[in-house]
């Protein structure tokens, strides 16, 4: 049998500007995170490049910003993310991750899910910096919670989940990936809680997270420099599991959750529960302080100045 495919969403249309400034970030900032696609703020509309227009464009013409596929006969879902230039998290993005997690979990034909990209180089760039550039108050609330969710749903998924990870992963980015059971990566690409670097600091559970992935003193040290690693080193951290070329990053991915697949769920299931459920607990129980911790941190003048002036250098760099 081949494979079914649901259409999620469409993406807007990036402009030149905007395309820019995420390179720009990419290149000599390690990418937190992006300003945000079409928003009004930048006017000068352009033609996307080749990349950007292949990516978009479904085969029967319509844009996405997501891609999932099942496999009908192996039971593992694919979820691609395709929001050019960097697939950046924004409300919206976030919120047809969420869906689509929901929809997969709740499917007797799933079994395991790969979460990967279709852009070139870019795994997933991070927070969409515009979400907290001169916010709306209720949509940054919004925004933090539906990150919160996307968190708690794909940490603590019953299915066996693998980061495909074939591009850069700073920040948001990585927290997706280690989210997963299994992380395999590209070499050549970085990967890292990098918040510091903007003047933001990661909340408690992205500190959990790399805690129990990587131990206390890496972390530590990582999470106040705000460090960014290669691909190797994130292997010898454990931040990843595996290092293969390009080309064989998702076939890596889908043989590992065979594998895993050979144990039976319900031990697996109960495991990875036990293990995991404390953590999620923990921002369960914190959730409405968490959400007000970041919205009062966010709109404070000093951050806000510090992301505007951060904002208009890229700005000026990509002119």
């Amino acid at each position: 049998m081949g494979q079914v495919q649901s259409r999620l969403t469409i993406s807007p249309t990036p402009t030149k500007l905007a395309w820019m400034m995420h390179l720009r970030m990419l290149t000599t900032m390690h990418g937190l995170c992006e300003v945000r696609q079409c928003s009004k703020r930048w006017k000068n509309l352009c033609p996307q490049t080749k990349n950007l227009q292949k990516c978009q464009m479904s085969s029967a013409g319509s844009s996405e910003m997501l891609q999932v596929t099942v496999d009908d006969k192996s039971g593992i879902a694919t979820m691609t993310m395709c929001r050019p230039p960097v697939n950046s998290l924004n409300l919206e993005f976030l919120t047809q991750i969420n869906i689509a997690l929901e929809k997969l979990e709740n499917s007797k034909d799933c079994s395991g899910l790969i979460i990967t990209s279709k852009i070139p180089k870019i795994f997933c760039a991070g927070l969409d910096i515009m979400e907290m550039y001169q916010p709306n108050v209720d949509r940054l609330q919004e925004f933090w919670r539906t990150l919160q969710e996307m968190y708690i749903r794909l940490y603590g998924s019953q299915l066996i989940t693998a980061a495909a990870i074939n591009g850069a992963s700073p920040a948001g980015g990585c927290l997706m990936a280690m989210s997963c059971d299994y992380r395999v990566m590209a070499p050549g690409y970085k990967i890292g809680l990098n918040e510091t670097q903007l003047g933001i600091v990661a909340p408690f559970w992205f500190q959990d997270l790399i805690i129990n992935t990587m131990g206390f003193r890496q972390s530590e040290m990582a999470l106040q420099l705000g460090t960014l690693f290669t691909s190797e080193e994130a292997l010898n951290l454990g931040m990843v599991d595996k290092i293969v070329p390009q080309e064989q990053v998702m076939e890596t991915a889908i043989q590992e959750i065979h594998k895993w697949k050979k144990i039976p769920g319900f031990a697996r299931q109960i495991t990875k529960s036990a293990l995991r459920k404390p953590s999620i607990d923990k921002l369960h129980s914190k959730r409405e302080e968490d959400i007000a911790n970041f919205r009062d941190f966010i709109t404070k003048d000093s951050i806000q100045k510090t992301l505007g002036m951060y904002i208009e250098s890229l700005k000026k760099k990509a002119k």
